[in-house]
């Protein structure tokens, strides 16, 4: 069995697990990153791209006065009446770093446009990367191969290795086979959540939300897993975002999701951003805007009607409506619109898709952009054949008394049909217990020595609702993780180190 040792072990190669490599390498450790997948990248490879964070050099610039302090009550305002589950120790840590974890990006070649504004919270405080959400991998890779970071792909960590009541390494499966990597000092878990977990939703959330697929389908709870296995407990794990209808993403990504995030390119659309009138930019946004987003709750209080594969009415509470979507054939709906409710559709205030700190999306840029799922036609039969469902039955359905308002909304051509629509989950909030040094948490709420966690893996019942915290999240976790992670190589380690085998 080949065993290597380093003096830092990151497991998971999305923005909190290369945020935790680049830190502990900086502090002039070894650190090998594992990744299960064959690229990096985790959830945050799936988000929009915002972050919220104060005291930013946007907000300085636009002369925008704002504190760690009045981030730290605004975030309690988006947890609503979830507000008494917060973790607010773990809030001050993360409102109290979040400004120079933004600095930290921003030297590390990333660049945004901002800062935009967010009911309820005080202060414009949301930030976009640019071109799109690739850049925080593609910049933060690169600096972490530059630093000297070793990263191994189609690597599975597979369980914690304890001796004398401390994680010293782990047992992973990859290229080699089977074999372990032991740690001089800590060991990171930046694996994510568990939205693609069937036990585990089964265990926090409900029997019926492990038959609903995540956004990210790698989201394994590998790191909640493998801490529970060595005595961690998982807090806020009945807390998810989801499910929720959402459009499938375009087998071909738009202009801006296709541009790469090179810092040049980068700063030149923060110019233009900045500088050019919306009608020149509003092409390129809404390229990237019209992808795996969730269509507005108006439409279906408008008078939009969803229909399952073969046309027949999708019904129940709005709450259920994710988990009925999941029983219809194929698993999929579709939304079904006049020629009246097309004209409402178009302009604002009545959009289909909004990304925080972007924009809005109507119908004409749905049918510029993704033709793919946005259909046209002039009757309801040939509408129901180019969507490959019964034309009688979607008839029926659409003149029936049962359909409420839409059946009065429905009469005039042409019609549309966007989709078709499925049931994701975007991310749990389920994570281990840490402390504010991001050490898991044993089952006498005592560290567990020489295990940390960041990211959603190490969430330790802080609660992120509203735009951009989750990124802000794992940037400022990760490092935090990474750095007293490398703190953890003991001096005696250290003088006995020896230059890793890297086979």
């Amino acid at each position: 069995m080949v065993t290597e040792t380093w003096d830092v072990l990151v497991i998971g190669g999305g923005g909190a697990g290369l945020a935790a490599a680049i830190e502990a390498r900086e502090l002039g450790r070894s650190v090998l990153l594992m990744e299960k997948n064959r690229s990096l990248g985790g959830s945050t490879a799936w988000a929009v791209g915002s972050i919220s964070a104060s005291v930013t050099p946007h907000q300085i610039r636009k002369g925008i006065r704002d504190c760690p302090r009045d981030h730290f009550l605004d975030m309690a305002k988006l947890s609503g009446n979830l507000a008494a589950r917060d973790n607010d120790e773990l809030r001050a840590v993360f409102c109290e770093d979040l400004p120079d974890t933004f600095r930290w990006l921003l030297d590390k070649g990333i660049r945004f446009f901002g800062p935009l504004g967010e009911t309820p919270q005080s202060r414009p405080r949301l930030h976009a990367a640019l071109p799109n959400s690739t850049a925080y991998i593609y910049q933060l890779e690169r600096h972490a191969r530059r630093s000297g970071v070793v990263i191994h792909y189609n690597s599975k960590v597979n369980e914690l290795m304890i001796e004398e009541g401390r994680v010293t390494g782990v047992r992973v499966s990859d290229n080699q086979g089977y074999h372990e990597v032991r740690a001089r000092g800590g060991i990171v878990l930046a694996t994510g959540d568990f939205t693609n977990s069937p036990s585990l939703k089964i265990r926090f959330i409900s029997d019926e939300a492990a038959k609903i697929e995540a956004l990210n389908r790698t989201a394994t709870g590998d790191g909640q897993i493998m801490g529970m296995r060595v005595g961690a407990r998982v807090v806020n794990g009945d807390l998810a975002l989801g499910p929720e209808m959402r459009f499938p993403p375009p087998a071909r990504p738009g202009f801006l999701t296709r541009l790469p995030p090179y810092r040049a390119l980068a700063g030149a659309l923060a110019w233009a951003m900045n500088r050019l009138p919306l009608p020149l930019l509003r092409p390129f946004i809404m390229s990237s805007l019209t992808t795996a987003l969730a269509p507005s709750a108006h439409l279906f209080e408008e008078g939009a009607l969803l229909v399952s594969s073969d046309g027949s009415a999708v019904k129940g509470p709005v709450e259920r409506i994710p988990y009925t979507i999941v029983q219809q054939p194929g698993g999929q709906a579709f939304i079904i619109l006049d020629g009246t409710l097309a004209k409402k559709f178009s302009a604002w205030p009545h959009h289909i898709s909004t990304a925080p700190g972007i924009g809005y999306a109507y119908l004409p840029d749905y049918r510029r952009n993704r033709r793919d799922i946005c259909r046209k036609a002039d009757s309801i039969e040939e509408l129901a054949r180019i969507c490959g469902m019964a034309p009688a039955i979607l008839r029926a359905t659409i003149e029936s008394d049962d359909a409420g308002a839409n059946r009065r909304i429905l009469r005039t051509g042409p019609y549309f049909a966007l989709g078709p629509v499925r049931s994701f989950f975007v991310h749990a909030e389920g994570g281990l217990a840490v402390t504010p040094r991001l050490e898991v948490l044993g089952p006498d709420d005592h560290p567990i020595p020489g295990l940390f966690a960041a990211g959603s893996a190490g969430q330790g019942g802080l609660l992120l609702s509203g735009y951009g915290h989750h990124l802000g999240w794992a940037f400022t976790s990760g490092r935090r993780a990474g750095r007293n992670a490398a703190f953890a190589v003991t001096d005696a380690a250290r003088e006995a180190q020896q230059e890793p085998e890297t086979c």
